[in-house]
């Protein structure tokens, strides 16, 4: 699999997303179609570079056009990296992806894409089912938090 190719400049792991054509059930295709009107096959993604968008949107992806226009693999080798369309908010981080972007970049940067991308599925279910503690830099995802529990006895 051709991780680069298949991870955005913003640092979204494509590869993993429900919508992408490998990994799309026959309930989401048919869930998706119907809430972005779309057809079935319109809605099943090969990834942002290669599709030139993200079919869960209905506009252009102004990340991806920024890293057209600067000539950019991904957004940290901008620099003005991080800029502000890399923001985190609140507003539907329990549905999307979008405040892993700029941890997924540095750990791209640091490690490279083919390494980060071994990583990639953890990294997203810790952000979706982690827990948060305040003052441990962290969120602990569902793994780690078992095994602690074991350690404990």
């Amino acid at each position: 699999m051709d991780y680069k190719k298949l991870t955005s400049p913003c640092g979204i792991d494509c590869f993993n997303c429900e919508a992408y054509e490998k990994n799309i059930t026959e309930e989401m295709q048919a869930y998706l179609a119907k809430v972005l009107k779309k057809s079935k096959e319109d809605v099943m993604c090969k990834g942002c570079r290669i599709q030139g968008r993200c079919v869960l949107y209905p506009f252009p992806c102004e990340i991806l056009e920024c890293a057209k226009t600067k000539v950019v693999e991904f957004c940290f080798e901008c620099c003005e990296f991080p800029c502000e369309k890399l923001n985190p908010c609140v507003d539907k981080a329990e549905k999307y992806p979008h405040n892993l972007k700029v941890y997924n970049l540095c750990k791209i940067s640091r490690i490279g894409v083919d390494k980060w991308a071994e990583e990639a599925k953890q990294i997203r279910e810790t952000y979706y089912k982690g827990k948060f503690t305040i003052g441990r830099g962290s969120c602990q995802g569902p793994k780690r938090i078992n095994n602690k529990l074991n350690e404990r006895g």
